[in-house]
């Protein structure tokens, strides 16, 4: 059995589950989502308590058994409580700064770099070295969080680029002259 999977969910107050045939509307205080999972897997609501469990032990089945529960999960979380993702600007003269909607980078090229994001998702600057990416959808979230991080990735010589907030980047020796 998944063990991921064997662990029920419980429904905060202020959040309510909605069922309709293999899609499930999950709203809370932060927002409403909405997702339709593989026909499958068994989706039991009892009491303030989900349960997802698999017919058969075959591999298709086995592998959707934890990701169906982490989904889910993630959703109702997300409209309790949200989600997000800060990231660092490590380099000198690297800082990014709220243009209204857009966040504008300039990391060391030529030009600044704007991104707009998706609705539902909110960008913070509280200085102009941190980027804070909130949202109630944590896949949202974290692909947004990836493509700022993949405008400069950090770097291994000088640790110079965008890095996640408490992400370690190994450091490598330079050459060394004869």
């Amino acid at each position: 059995m998944s063990r991921i999977g064997k662990k029920p969910i419980e429904i905060p107050s202020g959040v309510t589950v909605t069922f309709n045939e293999n899609t499930i509307t999950v709203k809370g205080p932060k927002g409403e989502l909405t997702r339709t999972f593989h026909p499958d897997m068994i989706i039991k609501h009892e009491d303030n308590v989900i349960n997802v469990t698999r017919p058969t032990d075959n591999k298709e089945h086995r592998a959707l058994h934890g990701t169906t529960r982490s989904i889910l999960g993630n959703m109702i979380e997300g409209v309790h409580k949200g989600f997000e993702r800060g990231l660092e600007l490590i380099g000198v003269g690297y800082r990014a700064q709220k243009a209204g909607n857009k966040l504008v980078l300039n990391v060391g090229y030529s030009h600044p770099v704007e991104m707009v994001p998706e609705a539902g998702i909110e960008i913070d600057v509280p200085s102009n070295t941190k980027i804070i990416v909130k949202g109630i959808d944590k896949e949202r979230v974290g692909a947004l969080a990836a493509n700022i991080r993949g405008v400069r990735p950090p770097e291994p010589y000088k640790g110079k680029g965008i890095r996640y907030e408490g992400e370690f980047v190994r450091r490598k020796e330079g050459k060394t002259a004869k």
